[in-house]
């Protein structure tokens, strides 16, 4: 059965969107003519949108192979944009694939073809390969944050993949970064540069905060202290004092979440969905948190570790202040220790006196159950009021997978529920419920 495709008008109604950007509307435009578009604009900023909703609007909705390719660096980059095309709901079908899923459940999805492939050059370098579907049909590429791509070591695939794309008439980059040379095997044709990245970020306030000692940890807990109860994201380099600090922060039972290249991929999943659904405030990571993956407005970030090169700061930095919101970037140091000259001479931040943060009033409940099911968001809403017999504001946030769902309740109820809940029926499907 072939789905509605919907107007661009219907999709930003969807999206609660009244008015693109000047950055989206430019995108557009150039993204329809007859060349090739490289995106320039700060994190934050809405590139996704902006070549997603001209791409689609091209689509042939005859076509019933795969017609966009997306290049991403990370797997969360590509859940977020996969999810955002699925949000859009524009009738055609996206999959995504990634290192650290079954390559045998992607081989099973893809033989349903999707209009848009969104996947990691590894993957989708092995799928080709492996001639799990063809390039045909394939017009569009694009390349978001295409500099971290070349960077993180993905130039050989990123090789083999373009030149096995023949009928390329369209081609797209995004970066929050300038000057990343482009290597000739990319092809670009008649190339126009979009660039928003001169009107900079205008509300992030960049300060610093002195450590009397060396060892910067009771300063961090003082500063989360100052800061209080806010969303925000502590950076550091390296994944050994990722762990120290969280062993740090236990201890003091302040709840966070951890981030890093080194964690199973469902671990990091599930600690960025606990970060925006407010189960936790905190959540402390490497740079891989600073590009492009999807999580809340936050009020902070904190340089535990500063980043050994500039670009790295500026995309830490996108995490907060983005687009009509304020934020601020601190950066912790020792007070004799010297700064990068990039970071410049920031205001400093005298901390107050106060209590640690308080737990999360939030817990998030685990579903056996998702879209492949044919759960919606109404269900499980609907399931928790009436057999759970909760209160409208006692229910957050609900994020539907495709085999399982999670939803956030208030910490208090959350036993209750499952008691109530764990093992009931939903769409005729024996579900099983529990916290994560």
């Amino acid at each position: 059965m072939k789905l509605q495709h919907k107007s661009q008008a219907n999709i930003l109604q969807k999206l609660g969107i009244k008015k693109l950007n000047p950055m989206q509307e430019e995108a557009q435009l150039n993204i329809v003519a007859d060349h090739d578009v490289m995106l320039l604009s700060p994190t934050g900023t809405g590139k996704t949108l902006a070549f997603l909703l001209p791409i689609i609007g091209q689509l042939d909705e005859d076509c019933e192979e795969i017609q966009v390719l997306i290049l991403v660096p990370s797997r969360e980059l590509a859940i977020q944009i996969n999810q955002v095309i699925r949000d859009m709901g524009s009738g055609y079908k996206t999959n995504a694939v990634y290192g650290g899923k079954s390559g045998s459940k992607d081989r099973m999805e893809l033989k349903h073809r999707p209009a848009i492939l969104v996947g990691t050059p590894g993957r989708v370098a092995d799928h080709m390969r492996r001639h799990t579907f063809t390039t045909e049909f394939i017009k569009t590429l694009v390349l978001d944050e295409f500099d971290k791509s070349l960077e993180v070591g993905f130039e050989k695939e990123m090789k083999d993949i373009i030149s096995s794309l023949f009928n390329l008439n369209k081609r797209v980059l995004t970066s929050a970064t300038q000057g990343v040379e482009i290597p000739s095997f990319v092809r670009l044709r008649d190339l126009k540069t979009i660039n928003f990245l001169k009107d900079g970020i205008t509300k992030l306030k960049l300060k610093s905060i002195h450590s009397p000692s060396k060892d910067k940890l009771e300063t961090l807990a003082k500063a989360l202290s100052h800061l209080g109860n806010k969303p925000g994201i502590i950076f550091c380099n390296y994944k050994d004092s990722i762990q120290r600090l969280s062993v740090f922060l236990t201890e003091k039972n302040i709840p966070h979440g951890c981030f890093y290249g080194g964690m199973e991929q469902i671990e990091r999943e599930r600690a960025l969905l606990k970060f925006r659904n407010g189960t936790h405030q905190i959540i402390i990571a490497t740079d891989l948190a600073a590009r492009g993956i999807d999580v809340p407005e936050i009020a902070y970030i904190i340089h535990y570790q500063l980043p050994h090169r500039r670009e790295e700061f500026i995309h830490r930095n996108g995490r907060t202040a983005r687009m009509n919101t304020n934020g601020t970037a601190y950066i912790l140091h020792w007070k004799d220790e010297q700064l990068p000259e990039f970071i410049g001479e920031p205001e400093v931040e005298e901390l107050s006196d106060a209590p640690l943060p308080k737990p999360s009033k939030w817990k998030t409940l685990y579903i056996s159950g998702g879209r492949k099911d044919k759960i919606s968001k109404g269900d499980i809403a609907g399931l928790f009021f009436k057999k759970g017999n909760i209160k409208k504001e006692e229910l957050g946030t609900i994020e539907l997978k495709d085999d399982c769902s999670f939803v956030a309740v208030h910490a208090r109820i959350a036993i209750p529920l499952i008691q109530k809940l764990n093992n009931t029926h939903l769409k005729k499907r024996k579900i099983r419920v529990n916290v994560i």
